[in-house]
């Protein structure tokens, strides 16, 4: 049945109030993360007052995807702030007993949360670097032909990891005797390109294996600590749901409609990496407002099922 977009407004509006204390109560469970995924894309919203003294005119939305224990959350921030900012308001919300959380972003400064207290391990991604050999595979056939060899060997380890599900710890010593020494092997060839002028340093080639040599450390810390990634695709596909919002709505009028997106977009993503019904669930949330609004950690997308179950089960008298 065709809507007015303003009757949509007031309904989604609405239904945003509603869902607010799920959505903060899925930003403090995702604080507590044992690994957590960041980056941005474009935004554009029309009417945005800044804070005072801010003099960037770039809007964003960041996406943050949080793995805590079984479950997996995901998070958008649409405004000026950089994915590095946003990730430092979640952080401020865990918890002082847990040990840092390890990051995974590129290897741009403002992906990096600058908040005292919270100094996660960074891990920079391996797909990003990847690509810039892709993008010059033309030109150095022969070259990057054995960079893209051994990254294959890399990701095949990984999702052999995945197949055999793994623990954090036998998967660290899973890539520690398998793609430890395709790594090294890779270090060494691309030290070798540059110190024997084999590569000219400003060329194509010559930049992709500088980047990867200037972050070697972050680029592999998946062969230092249990649970590091590898990349950061997790939030790089859930980027594509911003990515299409803005294709198809191009733009948001104000922060405050921007926030609304942003609430369905996380509920609604949460809900699908946690296989859960993303109709279904938003539908059970509007039948039980006032439950949630008195409990939500019990109206999460992995438990409401359980919540709705204990609900209709009837007190012993």
């Amino acid at each position: 049945m065709p809507l007015p977009a303003t009757t949509q407004w007031d309904l989604m509006a609405a239904a945003a109030k509603l869902f607010r204390p799920v959505l903060e109560e899925l930003i403090r469970q995702a604080a507590q993360g044992s690994v957590m995924h960041n980056d941005d894309t474009g935004m554009r919203i029309l009417r945005l007052t800044r804070e005072p003294g801010d003099k960037r005119t770039g809007t964003f939305t960041s996406g943050i995807v949080s793995m805590v224990g079984a479950w997996t959350i995901a998070l958008f921030f649409t405004g000026w702030k950089h994915a590095g900012e946003n990730i430092a308001d979640v952080l401020k919300q865990r918890a002082r007993e847990l040990p840092a959380p390890i990051q995974m972003c590129d290897a741009l400064s403002r992906n990096r949360p600058k908040l005292e207290g919270v100094e996660p391990l960074m891990a920079n991604c391996l797909a990003h670097g990847r690509r810039q050999v892709v993008e010059v595979v033309d030109n150095f056939p022969e070259e990057c032909r054995y960079v893209l060899k051994t990254l294959r060997g890399v990701y095949h380890h990984d999702a052999l990891a995945r197949e055999q599900e793994l623990s954090p710890e036998d998967r660290l010593r899973f890539h520690q005797e398998h793609s430890g020494p395709l790594m090294k092997g890779l270090h060494e060839w691309m030290e070798t390109q540059l110190a024997e002028h084999k590569t000219e340093p400003n060329s194509g080639l010559g930049k992709a294996i500088s980047y990867l040599l200037n972050h070697w450390p972050k680029l592999t810390l998946f062969l230092k600590g249990p649970g590091a990634p590898i990349d950061n695709n997790i939030v790089e596909r859930a980027l594509k749901k911003a990515i299409l919002n803005r294709k198809n709505a191009l733009f948001y009028k104000t922060l405050n409609g921007a926030a609304v997106g942003d609430l369905f977009m996380s509920l609604i993503h949460t809900c699908e990496l946690n296989g859960a019904n993303p109709f279904d669930y938003l539908t059970e949330l509007q039948r039980h407002a006032e439950e949630l609004k008195r409990s939500p950690s019990e109206w999460m997308p992995w438990n409401y099922r359980e919540t709705l179950a204990r609900l209709a089960t009837p007190t012993a008298a």
